[in-house]
């Protein structure tokens, strides 16, 4: 397993908790989108599970019938993951394209794809091995974004991301690798998680009342949101 920054420790120093704060919240939005669309996979698995407080947040939401599991290349967070294993979630030390002849009915992407190098084929080899798959896609770019110098630099090194989208770009980035996008909402992490920053906690009300008059302008011009996708692959 070639070194990078999630298994020589880096990521693990720039993040301590794995965002395990975060994960609740995570779990919450899938849950959501799944009942919005009254899917109930038997099987899920999230490729890149980090701590894996996610998984273990829907298993806690689930029926016993559920079977959960997650894929991590990271030692560090793996070291995190395990320790949350149960006799319906199990966890992996491995990079899932090597994993052969498993296939779900729903894998999970939260917060991976920007991270991957080649994103398009990275989406194209996970595309047979499940029907459905949920991603939660950062959108970094917006104009204050733009405009503040140094965001994209600070994003980079903090947090690895090789990759900035709008909602637009990560739709398209979905379509070009072969998904059909069934529904797409909007994810208020910097109104609805407790403010990282005094700018953070000064942000929070007014993207929450541009929000509430318009989506689409309130998160171009101020950010702060994130992306939730439900996909089905495109057999066509």
């Amino acid at each position: 397993m070639p070194k990078t920054i999630y298994t020589d420790a880096t990521y693990l120093n720039n993040n301590p908790s794995w965002h395990v704060e975060d994960s609740a919240w995570k779990a919450r939005q899938v849950l959501g989108m799944l009942k919005r669309h009254n899917l109930k996979p038997q099987t899920i698995c999230e490729v890149g599970c980090g701590a894996g407080e996610i998984l273990a947040q829907l298993r806690d939401a689930t029926t016993e019938e559920v079977q959960l599991s997650g894929y991590e290349i990271s030692p560090q967070a793996f070291e995190l993951c395990h320790r949350r294993e149960t006799p319906r979630l199990k966890f992996f030390l491995k990079n899932f394209l090597e994993e052969s002849g498993r296939s779900f009915d729903l894998l999970l992407l939260m917060d991976v794809i920007e991270h991957v190098e080649d994103c398009y084929g990275f989406l194209r080899s996970l595309r047979p091995r499940a029907r459905y798959t949920i991603l939660h896609i950062p959108l970094d770019v917006s104009v204050q974004t733009v405009l503040r110098g140094g965001f994209f630099q600070a994003v980079h090194e903090s947090a690895g991301h090789l990759h900035y989208f709008t909602k637009e770009t990560a739709l398209q980035t979905l379509a070009d690798a072969g998904y059909r996008v069934l529904d797409h909402v909007y994810t208020p992490g910097a109104v609805d998680l407790p403010a990282r920053s005094w700018k953070m906690a000064l942000a929070r009300l007014p993207r929450k009342i541009a929000f509430a008059a318009h989506q689409d302008i309130a998160v171009s011009l101020l950010g702060g949101y994130s992306l939730l996708v439900l996909a089905e692959r495109d057999n066509s």
